[in-house]
């Protein structure tokens, strides 16, 4: 080995390139890839297996059960951190790495970073067909691992040793991009993983990926100050890009000179504390009554860093000022455009703290803020009445859950959720205390990300109460990496509420005329209808198997204790609780556009038709 070079596997390469990365926003850096996640198979157990124990000293490696699961682990850690720092998920070839897909998808909806190093096929053909190996007549370069193409905002199949180089560069450069973010696949094929190579030393030497802070153009920035001081009904639709981009002080700064009122996206939630006088709680759909409201009326909408989900606009309906404009900060065009809106591309902080320079002096009609402040009393004594619980001994309603849970959390602490008729509630209910407490994932809504999410941002934020917050349909999709917590003795807490069924995907299926049909986990009965008695099932025995403490809740009092024996202690904990399945949350506030059958001879999906023919009549395009 000369002094210039260093001969190692293309595995052990990659492993020792990737502990040398780093980000750099601020002035504070981080270790781009904190750890690697892993499964082994053939198809990796030999390379990257091989290379994460040669270099153990200088990579992490976390035990996985479930491939999906792991890359939910890497999100949550990757959000948890700012997505300054991420994680990497290795797989062998097949079912291993196909298991990515989804992970893969909400991560580059999310724009989330994480890396993806699943095991191929042999590149030199020796072994052709190989176990688990897709055989296409006509495209013989095609392997499983394509099915991550479309999911990923990277990918390459490196098949050549001295291909790695470049690859991985490009892999950390979208990594660190704030605006590109997402999934970044490298596939691996076997024998690529184990072959040698000369590497020069450069390829390891300590890189540091500068995250920008861009500031919109000037000519953007005075046009929509202008567009601003001209608007008598300004709303801020906050999204997910201000906690990504840590924008929350400057927002608030903005709020607190002008006196412009905060709706909040999913992702948003959190942007400014529940009791700030601005803070009008969740937009669209899921929306609170007076951001709703204000909505409608709005004739100025300032989205920052959000995607404007169709969960957040309505369906194109909440938006109804015959006059309203849009006026949308977001590092990425794509997402600046929407909506035909003003645009400011830019860094959040950037673009807020400028925005505020350029708008000083100026704040909405007193009668406005007197306006809004008056619909945000009203919204807290609907939360209150929702949450509140007049009898300790009667067994919870899920909005009463959480109620106790609010009342037993730290500003510190982090509440995880994803599926069901949670994310609805909790939009509406929770009263965020901290820019990191609210952690929903909504733009893929998956169903059993919790779990594994909450190990993620445990390891991210250790001391830190982390709470995953599931129904009984997303814990049977997702329960594996109970396991990995006990092993990796991270102390997350699992709140598991039992409905027997999907409780939000029932009341939509009767909203549209599909009857509840196939949405209950009960018998089936002899006329082929789901309306027996309940499965018996007890998924508090089956977290316990799995090396959960478990404590069982029956009332409300027993729940509070529950929750709190669950927070001082520093094990894996579950609080299992049945809950009463009276809908108690608020109804919808807003439009939520779900195709209903256009001809039916049953008279619930008539009376549905005729519902939603009346609602899309609504709908816009803002132009």
């Amino acid at each position: 080995m000369s002094a210039a070079t260093r001969r190692l596997t293309t595995a052990q390469a990659l492993v020792r390139f990737l502990s040398a990365q780093y980000t750099e926003r601020d002035g504070v850096r981080r270790r781009l890839i904190a750890g690697t996640w892993g499964i082994f198979g053939h198809g990796n157990v030999a390379g990257i297996g091989q290379a994460l124990v040669e270099y153990r000293d200088m990579m992490p490696y976390h035990q996985g059960r479930n491939e999906q699961a792991m890359v939910h682990a890497a999100v949550g850690h990757a959000r948890q951190l700012n997505r300054l720092s991420a994680q990497a998920v290795t797989t062998s070839i097949g079912p291993g790495a196909t298991n990515l897909v989804t992970g893969a998808a909400l991560a580059t909806v999310n724009r989330l970073p994480v890396l993806l190093l699943p095991g191929d096929h042999f590149a030199s053909r020796v072994a052709d067909p190989l176990l688990q190996q897709l055989e296409h007549p006509v495209e013989a370069d095609v392997s499983v691992n394509d099915t991550l193409r479309p999911v990923s905002r990277y990918f390459d199949r490196v098949t050549r040793p001295e291909a790695l180089i470049p690859s991985a560069l490009n892999a950390m450069r979208v990594l660190a991009d704030p605006a590109e973010t997402g999934a970044v696949t490298l596939a691996l094929p076997q024998d690529v993983q184990a072959e040698a190579y000369d590497w020069p030393e450069e390829f390891f030497a300590d890189r540091v990926w500068a995250v920008r802070r861009p500031a919109p153009d000037p000519a953007e920035l005075a046009a929509a100050a202008q567009a601003v001081r001209a608007a008598r009904r300004p709303l801020i639709v906050a999204g997910g890009g201000i906690h990504h981009s840590e924008a929350e002080e400057a927002l608030k700064a903005l709020v607190d000179a002008t006196g412009i009122p905060v709706a909040s996206t999913q992702a948003g939630k959190g942007s400014l504390r529940h009791d700030h006088p601005a803070d009008l709680g969740g937009i669209g759909h899921t929306g609170t009554a007076v951001s709703d409201a204000l909505a409608r009326t709005a004739d100025l909408v300032i989205g920052v860093g959000t995607r404007y989900t169709d969960f957040t606009t309505a369906s194109g309906t909440l938006f109804q000022n015959p006059d309203v404009r849009f006026l949308n900060l977001n590092i990425t065009g794509f997402d600046a455009h929407k909506l035909a809106a003003r645009t400011l591309v830019g860094d959040a902080r950037t673009g807020l703290e400028q925005l505020a320079g350029a708008l000083a002096g100026h704040r909405v009609e007193a009668s406005y803020e007197a306006e809004y402040r008056a619909g945000k009393e009203r919204w807290e004594r609907v939360v209150e009445t929702a949450c509140r619980a007049d009898d300790d001994t009667a067994v919870p309603t899920q909005t009463q859950v959480i109620g106790a849970l609010d009342a037993v959390v730290g500003d510190e602490d982090v509440v995880i959720n994803a599926a069901g008729s949670l994310p609805g509630d909790l939009h509406k209910l929770w009263r965020a205390r901290s820019p990191r407490q609210y952690h929903l994932e909504y733009g893929y809504s998956c169903m059993g990300y919790e779990i594994p999410a909450a190990l993620g941002v445990q390891q991210a934020a250790p001391g830190t109460p982390v709470w995953a917050l599931v129904g009984d349909g997303t814990y049977l999709m997702n329960p594996t990496e109970i396991v990995t917590a006990v092993q990796e003795d991270l102390p997350v807490k699992l709140v598991l509420i039992q409905n027997h069924g999907y409780a939000s995907i029932g009341g939509l299926s009767e909203s549209v005329g599909a009857e509840r049909f196939g949405t209950a986990y009960r018998h089936r009965s002899a006329d082929g209808t789901f309306t027996g008695a309940p499965l018996p099932v007890d998924l508090a025995a089956n977290a316990a198997s799995l090396g959960m403490d478990v404590l069982r809740a029956k009332t409300v009092r027993e729940l509070r204790d529950a929750l709190a024996q669950a927070r001082a202690s520093d094990r894996p904990t579950c609080v299992y609780v049945e809950t009463d399945p009276a809908p108690t949350a608020p109804p919808a506030e807003a439009w939520w556009d779900v195709p209903v059958a256009e001809v039916s001879a049953r008279e619930a999906a008539v009376r549905a038709r005729a519902r939603y023919d009346a609602e899309a009549a609504e709908r816009r395009r803002h132009l």
